[in-house]
Protein backbone atom coordinates (compact mmCIF):
# COMPACT_ATOMS: atom_id res chain seq x y z
CA UNK A 1 0.00 0.00 0.00
CA UNK A 2 1.27 3.47 -0.80
CA UNK A 3 2.04 5.27 2.46
CA UNK A 4 3.04 8.64 1.02
CA UNK A 5 2.57 11.48 3.46
CA UNK A 6 0.19 14.33 2.67
CA UNK A 7 1.71 17.62 1.53
CA UNK A 8 2.98 19.98 4.21
CA UNK A 9 1.30 23.29 4.91
CA UNK A 10 2.29 25.89 2.24
CA UNK A 11 4.31 28.84 3.50
CA UNK A 12 1.53 31.25 2.51
CA UNK A 13 -0.62 30.00 5.41
CA UNK A 14 0.06 30.57 9.07
CA UNK A 15 -1.85 27.50 10.20
CA UNK A 16 -4.38 24.88 9.12
CA UNK A 17 -7.33 27.06 10.06
CA UNK A 18 -6.17 29.86 7.78
CA UNK A 19 -5.81 27.43 4.89
CA UNK A 20 -9.31 26.05 5.51
CA UNK A 21 -10.80 29.56 5.53
CA UNK A 22 -8.99 30.38 2.26
CA UNK A 23 -10.19 27.13 0.66
CA UNK A 24 -13.80 27.77 1.61
CA UNK A 25 -13.67 31.43 0.57
CA UNK A 26 -12.25 30.52 -2.81
CA UNK A 27 -14.77 27.76 -3.46
CA UNK A 28 -17.80 29.80 -2.35
CA UNK A 29 -16.62 32.71 -4.52
CA UNK A 30 -16.37 30.36 -7.48
CA UNK A 31 -19.85 28.95 -6.78
CA UNK A 32 -21.24 32.50 -6.53
CA UNK A 33 -19.92 33.29 -10.01
CA UNK A 34 -21.47 30.08 -11.32
CA UNK A 35 -24.81 31.00 -9.77
CA UNK A 36 -24.69 34.28 -11.69
CA UNK A 37 -23.80 32.39 -14.86
CA UNK A 38 -26.71 29.97 -14.60
CA UNK A 39 -28.93 32.71 -13.20
CA UNK A 40 -28.94 34.54 -16.53
CA UNK A 41 -30.26 31.45 -18.30
CA UNK A 42 -32.85 30.83 -15.60
CA UNK A 43 -34.03 34.43 -15.85
CA UNK A 44 -34.32 34.21 -19.65
CA UNK A 45 -36.30 31.00 -19.32
CA UNK A 46 -38.74 32.49 -16.80
CA UNK A 47 -39.25 35.65 -18.88
CA UNK A 48 -40.02 33.71 -22.06
CA UNK A 49 -42.09 31.15 -20.16
CA UNK A 50 -44.35 33.99 -19.02
CA UNK A 51 -44.40 35.49 -22.53
CA UNK A 52 -45.19 32.19 -24.34
CA UNK A 53 -46.91 29.88 -21.83
CA UNK A 54 -48.64 27.67 -24.40
CA UNK A 55 -45.51 27.12 -26.50
CA UNK A 56 -43.38 26.35 -23.43
CA UNK A 57 -46.01 23.91 -22.14
CA UNK A 58 -45.95 22.21 -25.55
CA UNK A 59 -42.16 22.18 -25.44
CA UNK A 60 -42.19 20.51 -22.05
CA UNK A 61 -44.37 17.74 -23.47
CA UNK A 62 -41.66 16.98 -26.03
CA UNK A 63 -39.36 15.97 -23.16
CA UNK A 64 -39.41 12.57 -21.51
CA UNK A 65 -40.81 13.12 -18.02
CA UNK A 66 -39.68 9.76 -16.68
CA UNK A 67 -36.12 10.19 -17.90
CA UNK A 68 -35.98 13.56 -16.18
CA UNK A 69 -37.39 12.07 -12.98
CA UNK A 70 -34.96 9.15 -13.07
CA UNK A 71 -32.06 11.52 -13.62
CA UNK A 72 -33.15 13.55 -10.60
CA UNK A 73 -33.09 10.43 -8.42
CA UNK A 74 -29.68 9.44 -9.83
CA UNK A 75 -28.14 12.83 -9.17
CA UNK A 76 -29.55 13.16 -5.65
CA UNK A 77 -28.15 9.72 -4.84
CA UNK A 78 -24.76 10.82 -6.16
CA UNK A 79 -24.83 13.74 -3.73
CA UNK A 80 -25.43 11.25 -0.92
CA UNK A 81 -22.47 9.07 -1.90
CA UNK A 82 -20.24 12.15 -2.24
CA UNK A 83 -21.25 13.37 1.22
CA UNK A 84 -20.53 9.91 2.62
CA UNK A 85 -17.07 9.97 1.03
CA UNK A 86 -16.34 13.33 2.65
CA UNK A 87 -17.44 11.97 6.03
CA UNK A 88 -15.33 8.83 5.62
CA UNK A 89 -12.07 10.58 4.73
CA UNK A 90 -12.45 12.85 7.75
CA UNK A 91 -12.25 9.65 9.77
CA UNK A 92 -9.28 8.41 7.79
CA UNK A 93 -11.19 5.70 5.91
CA UNK A 94 -9.51 5.88 2.52
CA UNK A 95 -10.97 2.66 1.14
CA UNK A 96 -14.50 3.83 1.94
CA UNK A 97 -13.70 7.16 0.27
CA UNK A 98 -12.53 5.36 -2.87
CA UNK A 99 -15.74 3.34 -3.01
CA UNK A 100 -17.92 6.42 -2.49
CA UNK A 101 -16.12 8.48 -5.14
CA UNK A 102 -16.30 5.55 -7.58
CA UNK A 103 -20.04 5.22 -6.88
CA UNK A 104 -20.53 8.96 -7.39
CA UNK A 105 -18.66 8.84 -10.68
CA UNK A 106 -20.72 5.84 -11.85
CA UNK A 107 -23.95 7.68 -11.05
CA UNK A 108 -22.64 10.73 -12.90
CA UNK A 109 -21.94 8.62 -15.98
CA UNK A 110 -25.42 7.08 -15.71
CA UNK A 111 -26.96 10.56 -15.56
CA UNK A 112 -25.12 11.63 -18.72
CA UNK A 113 -26.11 8.41 -20.51
CA UNK A 114 -29.78 9.02 -19.73
CA UNK A 115 -29.46 12.64 -20.84
CA UNK A 116 -27.77 11.54 -24.08
CA UNK A 117 -30.71 9.21 -24.77
CA UNK A 118 -33.08 12.16 -24.31
CA UNK A 119 -30.97 14.25 -26.69
CA UNK A 120 -31.21 11.39 -29.19
CA UNK A 121 -34.98 11.43 -28.84
CA UNK A 122 -35.06 15.19 -29.43
CA UNK A 123 -32.89 14.68 -32.53
CA UNK A 124 -35.37 12.11 -33.85
CA UNK A 125 -38.13 14.69 -33.40
CA UNK A 126 -36.10 17.29 -35.35
CA UNK A 127 -35.90 19.52 -32.28
CA UNK A 128 -32.19 20.34 -32.06
CA UNK A 129 -30.76 23.88 -32.37
CA UNK A 130 -28.55 24.36 -35.41
CA UNK A 131 -30.35 21.69 -37.44
CA UNK A 132 -33.56 22.01 -39.49
CA UNK A 133 -36.49 22.12 -37.08
CA UNK A 134 -39.72 20.25 -37.47
CA UNK A 135 -41.84 22.52 -39.75
CA UNK A 136 -44.62 22.34 -37.17
CA UNK A 137 -42.36 23.85 -34.47
CA UNK A 138 -43.31 27.49 -33.91
CA UNK A 139 -40.61 30.09 -33.16
CA UNK A 140 -41.56 30.18 -29.43
CA UNK A 141 -41.28 26.38 -29.30
CA UNK A 142 -37.88 26.60 -30.97
CA UNK A 143 -36.90 29.11 -28.29
CA UNK A 144 -37.88 26.59 -25.61
CA UNK A 145 -35.73 23.95 -27.30
CA UNK A 146 -32.78 26.33 -27.49
CA UNK A 147 -33.03 27.17 -23.78
CA UNK A 148 -33.44 23.48 -22.92
CA UNK A 149 -30.24 22.55 -24.72
CA UNK A 150 -28.37 25.60 -23.42
CA UNK A 151 -29.23 24.91 -19.78
CA UNK A 152 -28.93 21.14 -19.76
CA UNK A 153 -25.87 21.23 -22.02
CA UNK A 154 -24.07 23.66 -19.72
CA UNK A 155 -25.03 21.50 -16.78
CA UNK A 156 -23.65 18.42 -18.57
CA UNK A 157 -20.34 20.22 -19.18
CA UNK A 158 -20.06 20.89 -15.44
CA UNK A 159 -20.72 17.21 -14.80
CA UNK A 160 -17.98 16.19 -17.22
CA UNK A 161 -15.58 18.48 -15.37
CA UNK A 162 -16.74 16.87 -12.14
CA UNK A 163 -15.98 13.40 -13.49
CA UNK A 164 -12.47 14.54 -14.36
CA UNK A 165 -11.99 15.91 -10.85
CA UNK A 166 -13.22 12.64 -9.38
CA UNK A 167 -10.54 10.77 -11.33
CA UNK A 168 -8.02 13.21 -9.82
CA UNK A 169 -9.38 12.53 -6.30
CA UNK A 170 -9.08 8.79 -6.83
CA UNK A 171 -5.48 9.27 -7.94
CA UNK A 172 -4.68 11.38 -4.89
CA UNK A 173 -6.29 8.79 -2.65
CA UNK A 174 -4.35 5.97 -4.28
CA UNK A 175 -1.10 7.83 -3.64
CA UNK A 176 -1.99 8.34 0.02
CA UNK A 177 -2.35 12.09 -0.34
CA UNK A 178 -5.79 12.20 1.26
CA UNK A 179 -6.07 11.62 4.99
CA UNK A 180 -8.16 12.72 7.96
CA UNK A 181 -5.73 15.62 8.41
CA UNK A 182 -5.65 16.50 4.69
CA UNK A 183 -9.20 16.16 3.39
CA UNK A 184 -9.64 19.64 1.84
CA UNK A 185 -9.66 18.42 -1.81
CA UNK A 186 -12.55 16.06 -1.05
CA UNK A 187 -14.50 18.71 0.85
CA UNK A 188 -14.02 21.35 -1.85
CA UNK A 189 -14.99 18.97 -4.63
CA UNK A 190 -18.01 17.90 -2.58
CA UNK A 191 -19.20 21.51 -2.53
CA UNK A 192 -18.77 21.70 -6.30
CA UNK A 193 -20.69 18.47 -6.89
CA UNK A 194 -23.52 19.52 -4.58
CA UNK A 195 -23.76 22.80 -6.51
CA UNK A 196 -24.07 20.89 -9.78
CA UNK A 197 -26.81 18.79 -8.22
CA UNK A 198 -28.61 21.89 -6.93
CA UNK A 199 -28.63 23.35 -10.45
CA UNK A 200 -30.44 20.25 -11.67
CA UNK A 201 -32.91 20.49 -8.76
CA UNK A 202 -33.96 23.84 -10.29
CA UNK A 203 -33.81 22.63 -13.89
CA UNK A 204 -36.02 19.62 -13.28
CA UNK A 205 -39.19 21.48 -12.20
CA UNK A 206 -38.63 24.31 -14.69
CA UNK A 207 -38.35 21.99 -17.67
CA UNK A 208 -40.36 18.93 -16.70
CA UNK A 209 -42.97 19.95 -14.11
CA UNK A 210 -44.10 23.60 -14.12
CA UNK A 211 -44.89 23.88 -17.87
CA UNK A 212 -46.93 20.68 -17.72
CA UNK A 213 -49.60 22.32 -15.61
Amino acid sequence: MNTATPPSLPAAYGDERQRDVANHLGMWTFIATEVLFFGGLFLAYVVYRVAYPAAFAAGSHTLNFWRGTLNTAVLLTSSLTMAMGDAYIKRGRRTALRNCVAATASLGVLFLAIKASEYQEMYAKHLVPGLPFDPAASPPLQLFVFLYFAMTGLHAVHMLIGLGLMAWLLRLNQRGRLTAAHHAPVEMFGLYWHFVDCVWVFLYPLLYLIPQR
